[in-house]
């Protein structure tokens, strides 16, 4: 039996759970599918999916539980969700942005954001952001939204350059 953990999130897809899953612990460490569910004779006349195919997959990105299932075209993601990756260096950054806007589209959003090829919202942070934008000195804080404000993809000098610079 896998890791349990007390709160999974579980992503609805039409049927690509699988391949997502599979996709994602390839892209970050410490990563693993830990169990595949598979559609019996009842659930699958119950769901009309294919008996044997997959309904859902429990798998770890580094550490963190998730599932993920295929429960057909009914929902779709959206921005409403999304996943913060937070990274240590703007290598990390450049590592995460590339592998999950492979086949996505890097252009959806700004400020970090971008939507993978499942249609799955992330935010590729540095680790540091959420404390520099809660900075007791308000200009540092002001400074550094105003240039998050005019990224797409994250780029960690200037946005600590805004961090550190005087006024």
């Amino acid at each position: 039996m896998g890791l349990v953990h007390r709160i999974t999130p579980c992503l609805w897809y039409a049927d690509a759970a699988e391949e997502a899953a599979t996709a994602y612990c390839e892209i970050f460490p410490n990563s693993r599918i830990s169990r595949v569910l598979r559609y019996d004779a009842a659930s699958a006349r119950a769901a009309n999916r294919p008996k044997g195919s997959v309904l859902t997959v429990e798998f770890e990105l580094d550490g963190q539980g998730f599932t993920a299932l295929n429960g057909g075209p009914l929902f779709r993601f959206n921005e409403s969700i999304s996943f913060v990756v937070r990274c240590d260096s703007q290598a990390e950054i450049e590592h995460y942005w590339a592998a999950l806007t492979r086949g996505g589209d890097p252009m959806a959003q700004q400020c970090g954001w971008l939507k993978d090829r499942f249609g799955v919202s992330w935010q590729v942070v540095p680790a540091s952001l959420p404390d520099w934008l809660t900075d007791a000195d308000p200009a540092r804080a002001a400074r550094v939204m105003r240039t998050m404000l005019t990224m797409r993809r994250l780029d960690l000098a200037p946005l600590r350059a805004a961090y550190d610079h005087a006024d």
